[in-house]
């Protein structure tokens, strides 16, 4: 089985926050090896211009673990009406056009996130013939991605032991 790794960035820092402890990446992938054979591994995040030296350090070491990264500046979006600022880059359609763009070289996509933008696109994945797993955390997943996921869900709660960052 060829698997593909997509990991939106975003959401697994939150899920992070939310399980409180951390996810080693490396480990992530290995987890992933269980699944057949890691053809490619993309992780998406927004990075600020240029990146902070502890952003930088980290996305380099994701790199040499075997990451290809995608990458976008993080905007930062004023809301005139409430005064407030929030910083965002969202990289959906980027992790949905390598989802399709790279179909012909994976069995199995593995989706990093909980996001429920992914709907649609895992089910269009499915018509194509192809597998895919969800990792997320309760929380964090949206209800459209669990019953769209079915048995196919893996919670990092559950998968704890093999995927924690030690020390």
């Amino acid at each position: 089985m060829r698997v593909a790794v997509f990991v939106d960035g975003a959401n697994y820092f939150y899920m992070q926050k939310k399980l409180g402890w951390h996810i080693d990446a490396c480990k992530l992938l290995d987890y992933c090896r269980s699944f057949g054979d890691v053809q490619d591994a993309y992780y998406y995040i927004g990075t600020g211009a240029p990146p902070e030296a502890q952003q930088q350090a980290y996305l380099s070491a994701l790199s040499h673990i075997g990451y290809s990264l995608v990458t976008k500046q993080i905007k930062t979006i004023f809301d005139p009406h409430t005064g407030d600022s929030k910083q965002k880059a969202n990289l959906d359609v980027e992790i949905v056009l390598d989802l399709f763009n790279t179909i012909d070289t994976y069995d199995m996509a593995v989706l990093v996130s909980g996001d429920g933008d992914f709907e649609r696109a895992l089910e269009l994945l499915r018509a194509r013939g192809k597998k895919f797993k969800v990792i997320a955390t309760a929380g964090l997943v949206a209800k459209e991605i669990r019953s769209v996921c079915g048995m196919h869900y893996v919670d990092f709660a559950d998968i704890r032991d093999e995927v924690e960052r030690v020390g």
